[in-house]
């Protein structure tokens, strides 16, 4: 079983001074350029980080100076930044889980560290769905205690660094269930924003003949995803349409794998005798074929994120992307970040969500109509 993500919150990273978002099973973000969309999107991608370990490392990437809110703070108020979501189990409307991670710089003064390097602060995941709150794990500083299959509180020796998280290290499923629940969920969060197109990009190329059920962050096995639903699902038919809509008249070639590898093509009406490989085709066409593979996968993962998905795409294919995410969205939760109007618009057509303006006031970003704990006028109030 997977969570469902409920509620989000971030505060001080970048633009995101301070945030708290209720989450549905679609939420589509549009706004312009530099109100801080990506980084609502980022902030998610960070929490998966946290579960995978990598929390510290993919922050130094971002550099700590420029990850950090920039605006003012409060007097001697602490250069930190934290991450928050709530989680429930599938129907739930209410989070049964609460996971937080706090990070900042390093303390002189306390145990040996590099300049500049991303420390956890103060972690905690918090039981929510009984009569009480009921903390599962407490982490502050190098101090770090949980609650045991038996409902005991004891203190862990984890040899923690720093830059470690918890939800990360505590890797014990007969030990900590709860935390072994939270941590596969978000590690089967899938987020896509960097699906290349140029000439040495994965999705140009074969991959291995795996049955492969969601595709790879990157893309790289394009081809077994498409391979998985022809030839061990054995149906194409939600593939074929999407291909129909975008492409009318073009078919998808996918020859069963006799080797080690798998490739797919695309047969286009005006030329019936010519298959046009992966390395041929454009880049909007291959980065739709893409965005396809991530949205009808075998098995969808219980979360996907899309960062400018309509980047290289030409107009006209906006309507069959809506389609795409609005289809995908009856089997897992999708959030999707765009510039596009016409994007957001086909899928507020179709009434399966409403869309969220991103604005950014005083160095901030703000969604409209969203109140600082997290809740959204009522639509009455909206229209007025």
């Amino acid at each position: 079983m997977a969570l469902e993500l409920r509620e989000f919150r971030a505060s001080r990273y970048r633009s995101l001074t301070r945030i708290a978002y209720p989450v549905s099973d679609l939420e589509v973000f549009v706004g312009g350029n530099g109100v801080g969309k990506t980084n609502i999107y980022r902030a998610l991608e960070l929490v998966r980080s946290a579960a995978a370990n990598t929390l510290g490392l993919d922050l130094a990437q971002e550099g700590m100076a420029s990850a950090m809110w920039a605006g003012p703070r409060m007097r001697n108020a602490p250069a930190q930044m934290s991450f928050s979501v709530g989680l429930s189990e599938p129907g739930r409307a209410r989070p049964s889980y609460r996971y937080e991670v706090v990070v900042g710089f390093p303390q002189r003064v306390a145990a040996p560290a590099f300049d500049q390097e991303p420390q956890v602060k103060e972690e905690t995941l918090t039981f929510l769905g009984g009569r009480r709150p009921v903390q599962l794990l407490h982490r502050k500083g190098p101090s770090l205690a949980a609650r045991d299959d038996e409902g005991r509180i004891v203190e862990v020796d984890a040899d923690l660094l720093a830059s470690e998280t918890a939800l990360g290290r505590l890797e014990d499923p007969s030990r900590y269930p709860d935390l072994d629940l939270v941590r596969r969920t978000l590690l089967q969060w899938r987020f896509y924003h960097d699906l290349r197109t140029d000439a040495a990009s994965p999705l140009r190329r074969p991959c291995p003949a795996v049955a492969t059920p969601n595709l790879a962050s990157d893309g790289s096995n394009l081809a077994a995803v498409l391979a998985t639903l022809a030839h061990i699902r054995g149906d194409t038919t939600e593939l074929d349409s999407a291909i129909q809509a975008a492409f009318p008249g073009a078919r998808l070639v996918i020859e069963e794998p006799s080797g080690r590898d798998v490739a797919f093509a695309l047969r286009f009406p005006e030329f019936p005798n010519r298959e046009f490989e992966a390395t041929e085709l454009s880049d909007g066409t291959l980065r739709y074929l893409a965005l396809a593979g991530a949205l009808l996968a075998y098995r969808l993962p219980p979360f996907i994120a899309l960062n400018e998905p309509e980047a290289s795409l030409h107009p006209s294919l906006m309507g069959p992307l809506a389609d795409l995410v609005v289809r995908a969205a009856r089997k897992s939760q999708i959030l999707l970040v765009t510039h596009s109007e016409t994007l957001a618009d086909a899928i507020a057509g179709t009434g399966a969500a409403k869309i969220r303006t991103v604005e950014k006031r005083d160095g901030a970003t703000c969604i409209a109509g969203l109140s600082r704990w997290g809740e959204f006028r009522d639509d009455d109030l909206e229209d007025e």
